[in-house]
């Protein structure tokens, strides 16, 4: 069996937080902000709602598009920084939700390679036939760990979420076909939370020196994440006999334009094959991916070859080789 995705829905906030916004918050303008990372706009969700709201709406929206009822999935797994609580896992509460009764449900915590990751992990239980019915989701409140008088951070992210559901199919011209990842701890001073966790709770003192939000050197991961990204990408194209004219699209994790511009040279695609959709969303960590993918949605058709590629806090990255299974 191939594990094939079937369905694609996305949510993102209400709320809009423009680069002119942020100038009357941090020292920081427009022009700097779009020449430097190439977004424009970002999405905000209101205080008191968790990530488990943003990927509840997208799993809604996805049983309905896929007339799939509730009780029919067996598995949920969701790919979140931002977890609603430490435990119980994010994915939990959000079949709980949306009326998952039969399926069992955990989180995976690989940074913006989340998506990535759980969608490599849940076509394993599709393809040992364990399972029928697979839903991944990527999700993240990052307006939740964002420090907003941190003008190199707070640019950046924003709150979002996707949701695809996983099949089984005999046919093995469609499907996820390879994937590649890898992960570095050795990264992990350059991008990571500093209190919050076992090493150093919350505390007053914590919280004080602003702990709990995102700690990031810019310049070290920036280069890290252009070299990983695009020699990733063109590792899965030279293992799988790709030339850049088999590749339909690539769906490059949405960090920064300069970044997805330098994975796209690598292998050799014109910027028509690209999804970009930072402009609109900024970086919503373990939703850029399955975003990118519900946007593009309609102009996917039956036997697209698509190469998903990201980098996140760890290190972790990777990339995955598939063939899309539907025209919408």
């Amino acid at each position: 069996m191939n594990a094939v995705i079937t369905g694609i829905a996305g949510y993102v906030p209400d709320k809009v937080l423009t680069n002119k916004d942020l100038e009357k918050l941090v020292d920081t303008n427009d022009e700097w902000i779009k020449s430097r990372t190439g977004i424009e706009t970002r999405h905000i969700l209101e205080k008191g709602k968790g990530t488990s709201f943003m990927g509840g709406k997208a799993v809604e929206e996805l049983l309905s598009k896929t007339n799939t009822k509730a009780e029919e999935i067996d598995l949920i797994i969701c790919a979140t920084v931002t977890p609603d609580h430490v435990f119980p896992s994010t994915a939990n509460i959000i079949g709980d939700l949306v009326g998952a009764k039969n399926a069992w449900s955990f989180d995976i915590n690989a940074a913006c390679s989340g998506f990535l990751y759980a969608l490599a992990t849940g076509s394993q239980f599709i393809e040992s036939g364990k399972y029928k019915k697979v839903i991944i989701v990527g999700a993240d409140k990052m307006s939740s760990i964002v420090d907003y008088t941190d003008r190199t951070t707070c640019v950046i992210f924003g709150d979002g979420a996707g949701a695809v559901m996983l099949e089984p199919t005999e046919d093995k011209t469609i499907g996820i076909k390879d994937s590649i990842l890898y992960s570095d701890g050795a990264g992990k001073k350059h991008l990571y939370q500093k209190s919050g966790g076992s090493v150093s709770p919350a505390s007053e003192e914590t919280v004080k020196n602003r702990e709990h939000f995102v700690y990031q050197e810019g310049q070290p991961v920036f280069k890290a994440a252009v070299t990983a990204m695009a020699d990733v990408s063109a590792e899965i194209m030279e293992k799988n006999n790709l030339k850049a004219e088999d590749v339909s699209w690539l769906v490059p994790h949405q960090a920064n334009l300069r970044i997805i511009d330098a994975t796209a040279r690598r292998m050799g695609l014109s910027t028509e094959k690209v999804m970009i959709n930072i402009q609109k969303y900024g970086n919503t960590t373990a939703g850029t991916l399955p975003l990118c993918l519900a946007d593009w949605e309609t102009q996917l058709k039956k036997g697209d070859n698509i190469i998903l590629s990201t980098f996140g806090g760890g290190f972790t990255w990777g990339a995955m080789y598939l063939t899309w299974g539907y025209s919408s």
